[in-house]
């Protein structure tokens, strides 16, 4: 199996390059992923070219389960097709199972903007929950993927690596949930740590940037234009009076990668 390797803010995804069709378990996917007994990635990307070249994407997660939807794993797809010749610098429209996105690569594949719909609430928009012994108010967000922001004088991966788990776990998310834990910089500025479903701690997250900067403006705390600062690097969100929502972030091409037999053999 070949897979091309690319990173979005510090959030690495392989993509699925080669002729045959990937059909892989939970346990191998998990395998590959593995950064000592794999190759190595927060997930893979298997990009679907249908009959007039309509363009959609399954995104897989570390543990093998399929996610709605990835920012980073868009921009990093969207660089892919960019090098593949597919796509070009106009407009193009990409399908995955959390909805349509509009894209469009920018800076000679270096940056990518997508515009990745509506954000959506609950009903309820606050929760305040126990969690471990701490007092906190939960706001559940959706782009496509479930979301949940928590608001804390000061994010830390400690604090996402303690918390992360046990809030994606809470009966409130029947299907599991994203979690980001957001400071407000400033009017346009956010800090942002994030556990993300059915990975783990991540350096980066496009949809988490988008619900921490939804949901923050929801509130009031920034303007429609806001720089979402990650461990792993920066991505820039707007925002209009819908909440529709328009995220430009970096990514970068790692290499080529070649899957030996041997590696899947490892499955008991």
């Amino acid at each position: 199996m070949q897979f091309v390797k690319y990173h979005a803010a510090g959030n690495d995804y392989l993509v699925y390059h080669d002729n045959t069709p990937f059909e892989c378990s939970l346990q191998a996917i998990s395998l590959v992923c593995d950064r000592h007994r794999g190759l190595g990635s927060d997930g893979i990307l298997v990009p679907v070219i249908e009959p007039g070249e309509r363009l959609s994407v399954r995104i897989f997660n570390t543990d093998g389960s399929e996610a709605e939807k990835s920012g980073n794993g868009l921009r990093i797809l969207c660089r892919y097709l960019w090098d593949q010749g597919i796509v070009t610098h106009e407009p193009f429209e990409l399908s995955t199972k959390g909805g349509k996105v509009r894209c469009q690569v920018l800076d000679k594949g270096r940056r990518i903007s997508i515009a990745m719909g509506m954000a959506t609430f609950t009903k309820t928009e606050r929760h305040a929950v126990e969690v471990d012994g701490t007092h906190l108010h939960l706001f559940p967000v959706s782009m496509g993927n479930p979301h949940c922001v928590v608001f804390v004088d000061q994010p830390a991966e400690a604090l996402a690596r303690k918390l992360g788990p046990i809030i994606e776990h809470l009966p409130l998310f029947p299907n599991r949930t994203n979690v980001q834990f957001v400071q407000v910089i400033d009017r346009r500025n956010l800090m942002v740590q994030i556990w993300e479903r059915g990975v783990g701690y991540t350096l980066s997250s496009g949809t988490s940037s988008c619900a921490a900067a939804a949901v923050s403006r929801r509130l009031g705390f920034v303007d429609d234009q806001v720089t979402v600062h990650m461990a792993g690097g920066q991505i820039t969100i707007e925002l209009d009076d819908e909440y529709n929502v328009l995220m430009q972030g970096p990514v970068c091409k790692v290499g080529r990668y070649w899957l030996d037999q041997e590696c899947l053999a490892q499955i008991e």
